[in-house]
């Protein structure tokens, strides 16, 4: 192997994105971010990642990951770190493992199992596809759903499936680096949380339109 391919293998480089930074308007308003960057190699990485939301002033659900990231496949990656969530309720810290990658016919999947503290855990799954309209102009649908294995009420969770969150986003790339997007998303709770939100006044279902920018560096 050359020492210019070594240079390379070796090499550290870092990305900073910014997936979603929106207003939603639904049953309430507010804002939402979900941002993403890492630093590393091309086997492993660090990444960090954090998503929530604001409304009526205040941080509602949110979280933040910090990940060791190990390519063991082609497309595919293993994940292993810590995710605290903040926000609404108590903070609570949990251990998290999973995989991420690319499916066939270019389906971005990431599956994440959490252990908690007191018996807490927790499974997230998210997909995401990107179809290009025109060079420029894209359409990603998007899909999330997040289930506990047990309840905890305090942060508005019932044991089971709890939410899932689906979307179109409609982007139009000015720059790779900066996209301004147009969408709709509905978010739904289920069983006992769907009980939870009701009980302080918010609908079980809701449907959001939103108006953000996707920009990475």
């Amino acid at each position: 192997m050359s020492k210019a391919m070594e240079m390379h293998d070796d090499a550290v480089l870092a990305m900073l994105r910014l997936d979603r930074l929106e207003h939603f308007d639904g049953d309430a308003s507010g804002t939402a971010w979900d941002a993403q960057g890492w630093i590393g190699g091309d086997f492993d990485k660090l990444w960090f990642k954090t998503e929530g939301e604001r409304a009526g002033g205040r941080t509602e659900d949110a979280r933040a990951e910090l990940l060791w990231d190990h390519a063991f496949a082609t497309w595919w990656n293993r994940q292993l770190g810590l995710r605290r969530d903040f926000g609404a309720g108590p903070g609570r810290n949990w251990v998290a493992f999973g995989v991420a990658g690319l499916a066939p016919y270019w389906f971005e999947l990431q599956a994440t199992a959490y252990v908690g503290e007191q018996g807490r855990t927790a499974l997230r799954f998210e997909a995401d596809y990107e179809l290009l309209i025109t060079q420029r102009l894209i359409l990603q649908p998007r899909l999330e759903a997040n289930a506990y294995g047990k309840a905890d009420p305090r942060r508005g969770i019932g044991a089971g499936l709890s939410d899932a969150e689906a979307g179109l986003r409609l982007r139009y790339e000015i720059r790779r680096e900066f996209a301004p997007y147009l969408g709709v998303e509905w978010v739904r709770r289920f069983g006992a949380s769907a009980g939870l939100a009701r009980d302080r006044g918010e609908p079980a279902m809701d449907r959001r339109w939103v108006a953000g920018v996707r920009v990475w560096f």
